[in-house]
């Protein structure tokens, strides 16, 4: 990240917001930009935000079985991870068409099947 480059580390934590709030959907990208925040909260020495991200890494996995996304959520520890947040004006159009209920009705589609198929 350019911003953590040259040491900006306000700007690299807004930016790993704005890629929270785009990738939250995808675990990979969902755990990947909270592990970079973690990261930028060891080097702030900001400890409510390293236990907070040590949380929301933890919470990532069942929070992705289960479909629970906040939607809008910048994902830092200044708010709460279970607070949805209206959706920043310049991302509004990219995220219009990803419906949560969507991918939790996938979710358990393919659950459902692992399951009969374990069963079997």
């Amino acid at each position: 990240m350019e911003a953590e480059q040259v040491n900006d580390l306000d700007n690299a934590f807004k930016s790993l917001e704005r890629a929270h709030i785009l990738g939250q959907r995808y675990f990979i990208p969902h755990i990947a930009t909270h592990w970079q925040m973690l990261r930028i909260g060891l080097k702030r020495n900001d400890n409510r935000e390293v236990i907070g991200q040590i949380v929301r890494l933890i919470a990532t996995v069942p929070g992705f079985i289960f479909g629970w996304v906040p939607r809008g959520n910048p994902g830092g520890a200044n708010i709460s991870a279970l607070k949805p947040v209206p959706l920043p004006a310049d991302l509004q159009p990219l995220l219009a068409d990803s419906p949560i209920w969507r991918d939790v009705l996938i979710r358990l589609t393919i659950y459902a099947v692992i399951v009969l198929i374990v069963l079997a």
